[in-house]
């Protein structure tokens, strides 16, 4: 699958202000812009398992297209939601537990490249990310 691999993050576009949206504090913000964030990717059908490594933290996610399921971001902001494939992007929507607001990630493979959009409250951030 296209998406399948180790993924180290290359460069951000926007990602302070994103953050700042997100309502992550100035200290928070200057280090996530520099957080060395590794994702690994495995997908078999419709159920994928990531595992993010970072200067702060390492998780592993496990969820199937489709269906909801809970998450918090580095800076502990819980989210519930899901992922779904709409052409060749995974698009998740996710809804703050805190606030109600959501905040929608695509991912897409684009040339060599990983890119991860994040939408929220009209912010628009990308991650890009190479194997």
């Amino acid at each position: 699958m296209a998406f399948n691999g180790t993924w180290k993050v290359e460069r951000n576009e926007n990602y302070e202000k994103f953050m700042e949206a997100m309502g992550v504090n100035m200290v928070k913000r200057k280090l996530g812009a520099h957080d060395n964030l590794k994702i690994t990717i495995q997908q078999d059908g419709n159920k994928f398992t990531v595992k993010e490594s970072s200067n702060f933290r390492n998780i592993d996610i496990e969820f199937t297209l489709g269906v909801s399921f809970e998450y918090s971001l580095a800076d502990g902001t819980e989210l519930t939601g899901s992922w779904n494939m709409e052409g060749n992007k995974l698009v998740g929507k996710f809804t703050r537990k805190d606030n109600g607001k959501v905040l929608t990630t695509y991912r897409e493979i684009v040339g060599e490249e990983l890119v991860q959009t994040y939408i929220y409250e009209g912010v628009e951030s990308k991650r890009i990310f190479k194997r």
